[in-house]
């Protein structure tokens, strides 16, 4: 089992694929799992590198000090350290959009390029998930079926759903391997905390802002703020997408991140 010591405990990681190294980080309680109805198309022209944050999955769930999504930026430069690895492209879904920001800001130097999905610069500047919504992600539900249905409802649509019973059944075999409730809870308040507004500016490698007009989890207009406080930044929006934009709209989604990259990648 592939373990990394970054900054005095252990984070599980795996590599796919082999190219340029991209960087994938999932977002609030969820380890590498969630890449991976996605990871292979990835795979094809990035050497993909995949892990589970501190708290999920097969890394160590440490209860102090209190995780920050600026720590959890530093946990994931030391896996590349760890691997030997300088410049990395880097994707962020959700939380793993705020822990990309951090790692553009404090480690500009290890960035090729950067897309942000479905995230957020934080509450105090911006625009914040309706009250039902924030209470089930403070909250999750104890029942493994319950929790895979609510995620399944605000990550895709119900007609998609419907047509890809598979889904369902992906998130609940998460839902049952869910990390403990007081790491859910680390990880929830982390992702509230993030705050990058003021430094957001300060990123000045190039950026892909994507995100699904749909969304609840993280509201559309959220994506419209960052590609406007960060220099040079692209906007995407995916018609139609939820939360899970990029496994209900794969093919789209995943063609504007690839075209992104490939633009800014060295063997251009």
């Amino acid at each position: 089992m592939p373990l990394a010591e970054c900054n005095g405990m252990r984070l599980y990681y795996e590599v796919h694929g082999s190219g340029e190294p991209l960087v994938l980080v999932k977002g609030q309680g969820s380890d590498h799992h969630g890449w991976d109805p996605v990871v292979e198309d990835f795979a094809a022209r990035f050497q993909v590198i995949v892990y589970d944050h501190r708290g999920t999955g097969q890394s160590d769930k440490p209860r102090e000090p209190a995780y920050t999504t600026r720590m959890f930026a530093a946990d994931a430069v030391a896996l590349l350290d760890h691997l030997g690895i300088e410049l990395a492209h880097w994707y962020g879904i959700s939380m793993g959009g705020r822990v990309c920001q951090w790692v553009a800001i404090d480690y500009p130097e290890r960035v090729r390029a950067m897309v942000l999905g479905c995230t957020t610069p934080g509450d105090r500047h911006g625009i914040r998930r309706p009250a039902e919504v924030d209470e089930r992600m403070r909250n999750r539900p104890a029942n493994a079926e319950e929790a895979a249905l609510w995620l399944a409802e605000e990550m895709v649509s119900p007609g998609w759903l419907a047509n890809h019973p598979e889904y369902r059944e992906f998130l609940l075999r998460r839902a049952r391997n869910s990390p403990p409730p007081w790491a859910l809870r680390l990880h929830y308040e982390a992702s509230q905390m993030h705050d990058a507004w003021e430094r957001l500016p300060e990123i000045a490698a190039p950026v892909l802002v994507i995100h699904g007009t749909e969304d609840r989890i993280n509201p559309t207009e959220n994506a419209r703020l960052l590609a406007e406080r960060i220099p040079g930044a692209e906007l995407y929006f995916v018609e139609g997408g939820r939360h899970g934009y990029f496994i209900e709209f794969r093919e789209e989604a995943g063609a504007a991140v690839m075209e992104f990259l490939a633009r800014h990648s060295s063997s251009r």
